[in-house]
Parts: structure tokens; C-alpha cells; sequence
């Protein structure tokens, strides 16, 4: 990895086992994997995330932010999550997922998004079917085993570590704000310490 270019260190994304994957890989993730550990996990390549998390935030920007979706069931993945909805101005639906909130307006938890957001296609997958038979675009952070059929923009990265969906996030946020002109990189930071981003249970 190019050092400069990159929106943090390699020794950064490592250190929050950003690049950790798990000990299988899916056909659709091989393509992003870089190695595999001695101990048979599966190491995703940090130069595509980084890479990835840029190309994200130009297509989140495309849309009205109050019509970005973000789900998060995973536990690790719900302070984060709604902490980067929070950031953007979109819509954020932690923890339990409510079957129907994106096809049955009588819900009071309907929604009509233009975009969803999934913390992790296996763990989101009740939100992620409504949002295909919806025919929304979908975006996800996706590990060495997640399946890609319904993901239409991935970004390979560990999904189910504490630390590293926290800087997934924040990252995310700061890159989406960047991008707007509205933050640069060290008020984000004054303003957004990375920790307050980490779950606490």
C-alpha cells in the first residue's frame, strides 16, 4: 500500500483488523482476498478497501441523504452504524430488523429509502431481501464468506470485529463529509474521536 495516498495507515487498518477475514472464503469474495494466514483465515486486501470506501461515499453522495438506508443486526456493528447515519443525515435500523419496513407502508417502521446500506448481507439479510424485491441498490461491508448475488457495491473488510466496523464507519463518514465539502480530515477528528465510534458491549 502506497503510503500518502491511503485515507489511513496500513498499520492503521491492521491494527483494527480491518484486513482480518475469516477461515472460509466465498467464490465471490476470492477475488479480494490478498493471502491466507498460517492459521487458515483468509486476509482481505487493504489497497481495495481502501480504495473501496472512497468509491462508496461518490455513490452515497448521489442521493439525498435522508433516503441513505444503514442496518446494522450484528451487535458489534449497531453503535457505528448509527452514529455514521447520524454524521450523513440518513436513516439508520440497528438490531433487530422489522420484516416489512421496506415493503409494507401500514408499519410505523416504514421506510422508503432510495439506497440500503448493510453492515453484513448474512446477518442483515431479512433487510436486504425487501431491499432486492424493492429493487434498491445495495452497498455492503462484506468478509472473506459473505455472498454477493444481492450486493451491488462491496466493500471487502472484516464485518464482525468491534474495532474494526467502528473505523469502517468512521472512515465512511469522513470520507462521505470530505467529499461534500463540508469537513476536512482533522475537524472530523477533533470533532469525532474514533473510541466514541467502538460498541461498548
Amino acid at each position: 500500500m502506497s503510503e500518502g495516498a491511503t485515507l489511513v495507515s496500513e498499520e492503521t487498518y491492521e491494527l483494527y483488523a480491518v484486513h482480518i477475514g475469516t477461515q472460509q472464503k466465498s467464490a465471490d469474495m476470492k477475488q479480494f482476498i490478498s493471502h491466507v494466514r498460517s492459521d487458515g483465515l483468509y486476509l482481505l486486501d487493504l489497497e481495495v478497501t481502501d480504495g473501496r470506501i472512497r468509491t462508496i461515499a461518490t455513490f452515497l453522495n448521489r442521493y439525498d441523504a435522508q433516503r441513505v438506508m444503514v442496518v446494522s443486526a450484528r451487535q458489534y456493528g449497531q453503535r457505528p452504524a448509527r452514529k455514521f447515519a447520524e454524521a450523513i443525515g440518513a436513516i439508520s435500523a440497528v438490531g433487530r430488523f422489522i420484516p416489512g419496513s421496506l415493503t409494507n407502508p401500514i408499519l410505523p417502521s416504514y421506510r422508503e429509502p432510495a439506497v440500503l446500506f448493510v453492515t453484513d448481507p448474512a446477518a442483515d439479510q431479512q433487510a436486504l431481501s425487501e431491499a432486492v424485491n424493492s429493487g434498491l441498490p445495495i452497498v455492503g461491508i462484506c468478509d472473506a464468506n459473505n455472498n454477493l448475488r444481492n450486493v451491488d457495491l462491496a466493500l471487502p473488510a472484516n464485518n464482525k470485529g468491534r474495532r474494526s466496523l467502528a473505523l469502517l464507519y468512521w472512515l465512511l463518514a469522513r470520507e462521505v463529509l470530505k467529499q461534500r465539502g463540508t469537513m476536512d480530515d482533522e475537524t472530523w477528528a477533533e470533532m469525532n474521536p474514533l473510541e466514541d465510534w467502538e460498541s461498548t458491549f
